[in-house]
């Protein structure tokens, strides 16, 4: 079992460090805010992490064979939310907001970075998609719901592990005074890759929806 784990938990951190749109969320929060917003955006996406494990080791994949409308549900959800995240960095783009570091970090608290962090990641079907394959890979291996559970912890650490760092290059001198320089391109840049990941999730459950 624990080669079971180790093969499934590089299975996992190769799907974190792909860009996405938990990386975007904390890459994001972290030039804009700094490294403890960032910081925070990466504990609320682990915690997110460990809600899909969670839910996948009761049945989340037999659940949703049952009942394919909550893919649905979650497609058109996690969308809206994503671009709701895009029209916000295409106005602070252009209102220049994101200039002023120091007063944009006052204006979101540490728990609001981490709810936001945790929202992307359960509005996100690619994720719950992530886990159900990871579940059964672990199911495959001989392992129960309790070894998909006792997972959680690892997948979870992972998370804050690989989006920590994350948060900490993008919270570097270097990259605070390139996004000082550029905040415009970088917001308009953000809000560009957001819309098209929450474009998709949303137009791909609009179409399922008249089918």
């Amino acid at each position: 079992m624990v080669e079971l784990f180790a093969i499934t938990l590089l299975a996992t951190i190769a799907a974190q460090l792909a860009p996405g749109p938990n990386f975007l969320a904390v890459a994001a929060t972290a030039l804009g805010q700094g490294r403890m917003a960032g910081l925070a955006v990466a504990a609320g996406v682990a915690s997110g992490v460990f809600f899909w494990v969670i839910v996948v080791a009761f049945g989340l994949g037999s659940l949703l064979e049952l009942a394919p409308a909550l893919l649905l549900l979650l497609k058109i959800a996690g969308g809206l939310y994503l671009i709701y995240l895009a029209a916000r960095g295409l106005r602070a783009g252009i209102q220049g907001e994101a200039v002023n570091l120091s007063a944009d970090a006052r204006s979101r608290s540490l728990k609001s970075n981490w709810q936001m962090g945790m929202l992307v990641v359960v509005t996100n079907p690619k994720a719950a998609l992530m886990w159900i394959a990871m579940a059964t890979f672990i199911f495959a291996g001989g392992g129960t719901w309790l070894h998909v559970l006792l997972f959680g912890p690892l997948g979870a650490l992972s998370a804050l592990a690989v989006y920590g760092l994350y948060a900490w290059l993008f919270s570097t001198n270097i990259a605070i005074r390139s996004y000082q320089k550029f905040s415009r391109v970088f917001e308009y840049s953000f809000a560009s890759l957001f819309g098209l990941f929450g474009g998709k999730l949303l137009w791909d459950g609009l179409k399922e929806l008249r089918t």
